[in-house]
C-alpha cells in the first residue's frame, strides 16, 4: 500500500514542473517577430546581393556623351559658331583644373576617394526626399550623381534610388576613382548652357578652365550645386547665395588640408570677378545663315546630324572675317540709309562674294538676324534684270557673232507678240549695248540667233547657274531679267566669265578634322571648262565697258580692273520696280548685290527713290564699298582680252542665224520719232552717278579654244522659286542711266 504521504509529494513536485514549461503569450510573440525579422534580414542580404549580382550597367545617356562641333572662318583660329546638342568640350582627367577638382569633392562628398561609392548615412535622407516637395541637397555622392545623369532619370522613386546606390557600388568597385571624377565633371550642368568644366569656364570667365585661378575654379564648381539660383549675373541674392557656398567650400578645403588658413584668408571675403560674357543665340544674327549654310553642306558631304552637333568637329569654312563683317556693315549701312529708320528692316540687300580661283564663299549677307527671318536674301531668287544680259551675249559670240556686230536699238515687237519695247537708239554694236544695257538691241539679238531663248538658257547653265522655272516664259524677252536668279548664284556665274570660262562651284567647308586630329574632309578644286575661253574673254571684255564707261562706270572707282553689270527689274504689271542689281567682279573676286523690299521681297523699290531705284545706284554702291575691303591688299591684275574677234567685223548678211523675215521691227532710223514708255529721266539724286576714268590695262589678245560647250553641274539654292511674273518693262540706260 503505497504512502499518502510520497503519493502528495509526487503530485505537488508534478504540477510545479508544468507550471514551469508555461511563457508568457508576449514572450512568444516577441520569440516569433525576432525570427521573422531575422528571416527578413537574411531575405533583404540575398536579395541585395542577388541585386547586386543582376544589376547590369545601362547604356549612357546618349545627350551627354556628345561634345561640341566648333565652326571657324577661314584662318582656321577665329570661331564662327558651334554645333551642339550640349554644349559640352571634354577633358582628359589629367588636363584638369586641380583647383577644380579638390573643390568639388570639399564641396558635394568629402569621402569621395575613401566611400565605396553611396554615404550610408545619407540613405535615410534619400529615403525621405523621396516624399518630400523638394530634393534633398547633399544626399547623393559625386558617383551616384554622377550615374543619375549618365544612366538614369530625374524622377523619385524608391526604386530609382535603389537602383542609383546599386549602381555606385558597382560602379565604384569597377571604376577608377579618378575616372570617375573625371566623368563626373565633363558632364555635369553648370547653367548657362554649359555642360563640363571647359564649357563652363568659357561661358563664365571667358577662358579655358587650365587657366582658371584657385578663387575662380572654386566658385565655379559651387554653381553646380544649383546653377538657376547661384549664377551671380541672376541676382544680387544668388551672388550672395554664391558667396555663402564659396566660403562654406573654403572651410572645407582647409579641413581636408588642401587650403591653408592664411590662404584662406586672402580670398575669403569677395567672390572673383566675374566678367560679362556676351552669348547670344547659337544661330542669332547675321552669323546664323553662314552656320546654316555650312550645315546644309556638311550633310550634303555625307556627315550626319550625330556628327555635325555631338561630334566634337572642327569645321573650317571658306567665310573670310574681315569681308565677312564687311559685308555685314555695309549691308546695314545702306538698308537704313535708303529706308530709314523707320523702314531699315523692309530694306533687304542680298550680297555674296566668292573667291574666283576657288568657288569659296568669302562672305555673304542673308540678313540682319536669322532666327527672326528665316529667308536668306543672300540665296533667294528674285528676277535679274539686266544682269542677265550677259548670258545672251554669250550665246551669240557662240554663234560666231562679235561685239561689232550691230543690232536693232529701236522699237522691237517680238514674234508673236503685241507689246513692243521701245526704242530709238538705232543701229548699234552689242558693245554698245551692253555698255548703255538696251533693251530692245537685246531683244532684236535673241531674235536673230539660232534657238534664240534656248541658246541663252544654255549658256547661263553653262556658267553655273541653276535653271529655275521663271526662265521658261520668258521668250525672246529672256535677256531683260524676268527670269530669277539668287545672288550666290549670280556670282557664281559670273565667275566663270573671271576665269575665262572655266567654271568652279561655290561652297563654304574648306576641311573638316575630329577630335583625335584626323581631316574627315578637304575640298578640293575641280575647275571645268564649260564655256569657251574666248568667248568667256570677250564677255568679260564687254563688262568692264560697263564699269568704265557705262550703266556700272561706279565699279571704276575701286582702284582694280574692274568688270560688271547693273540690273534693274520693273514688273509693268503692278508698275513697280522689284528688284535692282550689280554684279562685279575683279580678277580675284565677283560680288553680287540685289536689293528688294517687303516680306517677301516683291514690294516697290520706287518708295524708296522718288526718282527710280537703279542697279547704277545703291546697289552699285553697296558694291563698291565692300569690295574696297575686300580688295585691300590684293594684287592688281588685268583681265586678259579682248581676243582678236572684237576688231573683227562681220557682215549681217553672212550669219545664217539672222534670216530677214525674223526682224519685225520700227525702222532702223535713229531719228525717228518714238515715244517710249517711260519718259527719261536723270539718276535718282539719292544716288549720283559718278565718272571715273577706264582702267589703264591695255587690251590683250587670247587665242580662242576649242573647248566645247558643256552643261555645268548645278547646285541648289536654299529658297523655294516664286511665281515668274509678267515681263520686264526693263529701264535702259538711254532713258534712266540704268538696265
Amino acid at each position: 500500500m503505497a504512502d499518502p504521504k510520497r503519493a502528495a509529494a509526487k503530485r505537488s513536485a508534478s504540477r510545479g514542473k508544468t507550471k514551469k514549461k508555461r511563457r508568457s503569450p508576449w514572450l512568444r510573440v516577441l520569440g516569433w517577430t525576432g525570427l521573422g525579422l531575422a528571416v527578413l534580414a537574411l531575405l533583404g542580404i540575398t536579395a541585395v546581393v542577388i541585386a547586386y549580382g543582376t544589376v547590369k550597367i545601362p547604356d549612357q545617356n546618349a545627350d551627354f556623351k556628345t561634345n561640341t562641333t566648333f565652326v571657324y572662318y577661314n584662318d582656321g583660329k577665329t570661331q564662327l559658331g558651334s554645333f551642339q546638342v550640349q554644349n559640352r568640350v571634354s577633358v582628359n582627367y589629367d588636363d584638369m583644373n586641380q583647383y577644380a577638382k579638390d573643390a568639388i569633392v570639399a564641396a558635394e562628398n568629402q569621402t569621395f576617394w575613401t566611400d565605396p561609392g553611396f554615404d550610408p548615412s545619407a540613405l535615410a535622407r534619400a529615403v525621405v526626399s523621396v516624399f518630400g516637395p523638394e530634393q534633398t541637397v547633399g544626399g547623393s555622392t559625386l558617383t551616384q550623381q554622377y550615374i543619375k545623369v549618365m544612366y538614369l532619370t530625374q524622377e523619385k522613386t524608391l526604386q530609382r534610388k535603389a537602383t542609383e546606390i546599386l549602381l555606385a557600388v558597382k560602379i565604384g568597385q569597377q571604376v577608377p576613382k579618378e575616372e570617375i571624377l573625371e566623368r563626373y565633371l565633363n558632364t555635369v550642368y553648370f547653367g548657362r548652357g554649359a555642360y563640363g568644366i571647359e564649357a563652363a569656364s568659357q561661358a563664365y570667365f571667358g577662358k579655358p578652365q587650365s587657366k582658371l585661378t584657385q578663387p575662380e575654379a572654386v566658385a565655379l564648381v559651387d554653381i553646380v550645386n544649383s546653377p538657376g539660383n547661384l549664377d551671380p549675373a541672376v541676382s544680387e541674392n544668388a551672388a550672395s547665395d554664391l558667396l555663402e557656398r564659396y566660403q562654406y567650400t573654403l572651410n572645407a578645403l582647409v579641413d581636408m588640408g588642401k587650403l591653408t588658413s592664411a590662404e584662406r584668408s586672402k580670398i575669403y571675403d569677395e567672390l572673383p570677378e566675374f566678367p560679362e560674357i556676351k552669348k547670344d543665340s547659337a544661330k542669332g544674327g547675321p552669323k546664323g545663315f553662314l552656320l546654316k549654310m555650312a550645315e546644309d553642306e556638311l550633310k550634303q558631304l555625307g556627315f550626319s546630324d550625330a556628327q555635325i552637333n555631338g561630334g566634337g568637329l572642327t569645321i573650317v569654312t571658306t567665310f573670310d572675317r574681315k569681308a565677312q563683317d564687311a559685308v555685314v556693315e555695309v549691308a546695314q549701312r545702306y538698308a537704313k540709309q535708303i529706308g530709314g529708320k523707320k523702314h531699315a528692316k523692309d530694306v533687304h540687300p542680298g550680297i555674296a562674294s566668292i573667291d574666283n580661283a576657288t568657288g569659296g564663299v568669302i562672305a555673304l549677307y542673308g540678313g540682319p538676324d536669322y532666327t527672326k527671318n528665316f529667308i536668306n536674301w543672300g540665296m533667294t531668287r528674285r528676277p535679274t534684270g539686266s544682269t542677265f544680259k550677259p548670258y545672251a551675249l554669250t550665246a551669240a559670240l557662240r554663234q560666231g557673232w562679235t561685239l561689232q556686230d550691230k543690232v536693232n536699238g529701236n522699237t522691237v515687237t517680238p514674234p508673236g507678240e503685241k507689246k513692243p519695247i521701245y526704242g530709238r537708239y538705232g543701229r548699234i554694236s552689242l558693245l554698245q549695248a551692253t555698255t548703255r544695257s538696251i533693251n530692245p538691241a537685246y531683244v532684236d539679238l535673241v531674235i536673230k540667233l539660232e534657238n534664240g531663248h534656248d541658246s541663252v538658257v544654255q549658256a547661263a547653265e553653262d556658267a553655273g547657274v541653276p535653271h529655275d522655272p521663271s526662265w521658261d516664259d520668258t521668250g525672246y524677252r529672256i535677256p531683260l531679267g524676268g527670269g530669277q536668279i539668287s545672288p550666290l548664284s549670280q556670282a557664281e556665274g559670273y565667275s566663270t566669265f573671271a576665269n575665262q570660262g572655266r567654271h568652279v562651284g561655290w561652297h563654304v567647308i574648306d576641311h573638316v578634322v575630329d577630335s583625335h586630329g584626323e581631316v574627315l574632309y578637304q575640298a578640293e578644286v575641280k575647275p571645268e571648262q564649260t564655256m569657251e575661253s574666248d568667248v568667256a574673254t570677250d564677255v568679260t571684255y564687254a563688262l568692264t565697258k560697263v564699269a568704265q564707261d557705262g550703266t556700272g562706270r561706279r565699279a571704276a572707282q575701286l582702284g582694280w580692273p574692274a568688270a560688271g553689270k547693273t540690273g534693274t527689274y520693273y514688273n509693268s504689271q503692278l508698275e513697280v520696280t522689284q528688284a535692282s542689281w550689280f554684279v562685279g567682279f575683279t580678277k580675284q573676286i565677283t560680288t553680287a548685290v540685289m536689293v528688294v523690299s517687303g516680306d517677301k521681297g516683291t514690294g516697290n523699290l520706287d518708295d524708296y527713290a522718288p526718282g527710280g531705284f537703279y542697279g547704277s545706284g545703291y546697289p552699285s554702291m553697296i558694291w563698291l564699298d565692300y569690295m574696297k575691303v575686300a580688295m585691300k591688299g590684293k594684287d592688281r591684275v588685268d583681265f586678259a582680252g579682248p581676243t582678236s574677234r572684237v576688231s573683227t567685223q562681220k557682215p549681217e548678211t553672212s550669219k545664217s542665224s539672222k534670216p530677214a523675215s525674223e526682224t519685225p521691227t520700227a525702222s532702223a532710223t535713229p531719228s525717228e520719232s518714238i515715244t517710249p514708255t517711260v519718259p527719261e529721266t536723270t539718276e535718282p539724286t539719292t544716288a549720283p552717278p559718278t565718272t571715273a576714268p577706264p582702267t589703264t590695262a591695255p587690251p590683250t589678245t587670247a587665242p580662242p579654244t576649242t573647248a566645247p560647250p558643256t552643261t555645268a553641274p548645278t547646285k541648289p539654292t536654299s529658297a523655294p522659286a516664286t511665281t515668274a511674273t509678267q515681263p520686264a518693262k526693263e529701264q535702259d540706260e538711254a532713258q534712266t542711266g540704268d538696265g
